[in-house]
């Protein structure tokens, strides 16, 4: 059961994220220290440096041979539910939109799992909850990321190659612009994996993973040489890209960028759709007992900040995710008791 002493190991460490948070937002807001363009520098420091050593730290320590594969299966069908759901949405509905389906998936399923669910999980069921939290994050780095990356670089690359597109009903090449023709659906698929492969992002959680596999499988550990050259950046991962959600806040007119009815919409998909869908997968893939409790409270963890600096760096609704990551950790420890108390009642 949770008590005061687990609330405040959560509180302990949510607040150096907001500190980190308001000396961003202070840098811009209150003493203007960065200019705009030294500001979206700071972004692809975080986005191309930072972020991409912290995944392969963290993922070079798993231990991939001990993981839950059927946790690994619920999770990724409760991730292809979301996405036929949006995609048929993005089809069918005239309100449908292809940026959105991305944004509304982002919202879904990626989440903050490191910063607040290991000491949330330890608190509610112990040292498996934190090994299944800790798996669940590792396969979002090395999945579902790198899948959100794939995307993204194929929506600037149909935008770039065909001048003033609108992509927001296909990827097929519905195209509505003046004197602009159709992309080659090979050549633009050369642009996107030229992309990919040349963001860090991309191999970073490959390099970390593949590491993991050999270094269990035949029991060495990483030189101190290199993990020193890994740690002296990653270490700095979380802190910097909180420090450049807050700039991205100074820079808006509001601090809540996307307004109220966003907002709500924002919660909404993550709180409830995303537990949702994961329910609904975990219990076909045979997930039972406390295994099946953390599968559902893990979905239901803040938006993961990476998520945020993409949208920042590929120009998609980067107010939205920011407003999810800020008010997602607000809320995320009173929501977490009662789907505690939730779960353990309906047991």
């Amino acid at each position: 059961m949770i008590g005061w002493e687990d609330v405040y190991k959560v509180v302990v460490a949510m607040v150096p994220l907001y500190v980190a948070l308001m000396l961003g937002y202070g840098s811009v807001k209150w003493w203007r220290i960065f200019t705009l363009e030294q500001c979206d520098a700071i972004n692809r420091l975080v986005c191309y440096f930072t972020l991409p050593l912290f995944t392969v730290e963290f993922t070079a320590h798993v231990d991939p041979f001990k993981w839950n594969y059927r946790c690994i299966a619920a999770d990724a069908l409760s991730k292809l539910i979301i996405a036929i759901v949006l995609a048929l949405w993005a089809k069918c509905s005239s309100k449908g939109s292809y940026c959105w389906s991305i944004t509304s998936f982002s919202l879904c399923t990626l989440t903050s799992s490191l910063v607040v669910g290991v000491p949330l999980a330890k608190a509610m069921y112990g040292q498996m909850a934190v090994d299944l939290v800790v798996q669940f994050s590792v396969i979002q780095a090395i999945v579902w990321l790198p899948v959100l990356l794939l995307v993204l670089e194929i929506r600037r690359a149909g935008t770039t190659d065909a001048g003033a597109v609108h992509v927001d009903k296909d990827l097929e090449g519905t195209i509505n612009a003046e004197a602009s023709s159709r992309p080659d659906f090979w050549h633009l698929m050369k642009l996107v994996w030229l992309k990919v492969a040349m963001n860090p992002n991309a191999y970073a959680c490959i390099f970390g993973i593949a590491w993991a596999f050999v270094s269990n499988r035949w029991h060495f550990e990483m030189p101190s040489i290199m993990e020193g050259s890994i740690l002296i950046m990653s270490r700095a991962g979380t802190g910097t890209a909180m420090f450049s959600m807050g700039i991205f806040m100074a820079s808006q007119e509001k601090l809540i960028a996307c307004g109220t009815s966003l907002t709500i919409f924002g919660m909404v998909l993550k709180f409830i759709a995303g537990p949702a869908a994961m329910a609904i997968g975990a219990i076909a893939m045979g997930l039972h007992g406390d295994v099946l409790r953390v599968a559902i409270i893990q979905a239901a963890l803040p938006q993961s900040i990476t998520s945020f600096i993409f949208a920042k760096e590929y120009g998609l609704h980067a107010d939205v995710l920011s407003t999810a990551v800020i008010f997602g950790m607000i809320v995320s420890l009173p929501l977490m008791i009662a789907y505690f108390a939730i779960l353990e009642f309906a047991h």
